[in-house]
């Protein structure tokens, strides 16, 4: 707990903050709480009223997590709730979230002066809100793919979490620890920052610009530089169809010894190795997007639509137009 001040002058008491928590059914938890739990410790820590908070449901009473558990709103989408900070808060599929006038009225808090913060698929929704346009963002990893296709001029990075001006956004999960700590530090002073911190047990707080993916050693076992190099060069392609030759090349080397470092590190084929990759970040474009089957193909380096979806069957089991009518009917 932070000392308290020997002064007998008296202290200046900052009139609280409201924070509201926009929860979009089937957010995740742990975002929520990693969210609104550092104010709470920081209203015990201090001993003042530093923060109150409103939960705020899109029109249900009661908004349910992903895991089950439901969270009752003191506040409704379009009330007026005189808030200083909104979090919006999503999990699931943000991209099929469409409510227009709940996009209306954070446009309207926006415009009042309200600070504006997105936590895990949250900034997607910031996003169909026009409220990111000119200000650094990220959103979790998982909506990474999905995002750059949605909004190719706006600008993501894939940091744990970014403030550009009175603009907050967080991967989620855990990161947001990291950013309430930055904001209470900020707000209130490092020493209250620090004593929230140390209240939760984080004994390492991360910088805003540490990315939210274990490294590709880690991720895959991997210690050999020039496979991690290839590793890499395989997960940034992009839309670019990558060869063999052209991967052994990149750390000087011949294809049967690109082969050799596969086999023996991973224990499969760079083929199958590239392949896998492509359809994974393909899944994650048919559920999150409205991207056609050629276009997700396409994006993902296939070179047809009849060679996409023949990969994709024997992947998974049904072709990408069934994909996209499962996510369709999925609950999030």
């Amino acid at each position: 707990m932070p000392p308290a001040s020997s002064s007998n002058k008296q202290r200046t008491v900052p009139r609280p903050q409201t924070v509201g928590f926009l929860l979009v059914p089937g957010f995740a938890l742990l975002a929520y709480a990693s969210a609104v739990e550092p104010l709470r410790a920081a209203n015990r820590l201090s001993g003042q009223d530093l923060y109150r908070w409103k939960n705020i449901s899109p029109g249900e009473p009661v908004t349910m997590a992903s895991c089950g558990i439901g969270i009752t709103a003191n506040g409704l989408v379009g009330e007026e709730l005189d808030l200083d900070l909104l979090f919006v808060i999503a999990g699931g599929n943000p991209f099929e979230f469409r409510d227009a006038a709940a996009f209306a009225w954070l446009r309207k808090l926006a415009n009042q002066g309200v600070r504006m913060g997105g936590i895990s698929g949250g900034p997607v929704i910031l996003a169909r809100a026009d409220l990111l346009k000119g200000r650094r963002c990220t959103v979790h990893w998982e909506h990474v793919p999905a995002f750059r296709e949605t909004f190719p001029t706006l600008h993501l990075t894939e940091n744990l979490y970014e403030i550009d001006g009175d603009r907050l956004t967080c991967a989620g999960s855990t990161a947001a620890l990291d950013m309430m700590h930055a904001l209470l530090a900020a707000q209130h002073g490092s020493v209250l920052g620090g004593a929230v911190s140390d209240w939760f047990l984080q004994t390492q707080i991360r910088e805003c610009t540490v990315r939210q993916r274990l490294t590709l050693k880690d991720r895959y076992d991997v210690k050999d530089r020039k496979l991690l190099t290839i590793l890499q060069y395989i997960e940034d392609a992009g839309e670019k169809p990558v060869g063999r030759a052209e991967l052994a090349n990149l750390v000087g080397i011949s294809v049967r010894q690109l082969e050799r470092l596969f086999r023996n590190h991973l224990g499969t084929s760079v083929t199958t190795h590239t392949k896998e990759v492509r359809l994974a970040k393909a899944r994650l474009l048919l559920r999150q997007t409205s991207l056609s089957v050629i276009e997700v193909g396409n994006a993902c380096g296939f070179s047809s639509a009849s060679h996409f979806s023949h990969c994709y069957a024997s992947r998974f089991g049904h072709p990408p137009r069934a994909e996209r009518r499962s996510a369709k009917n999925r609950a999030y």
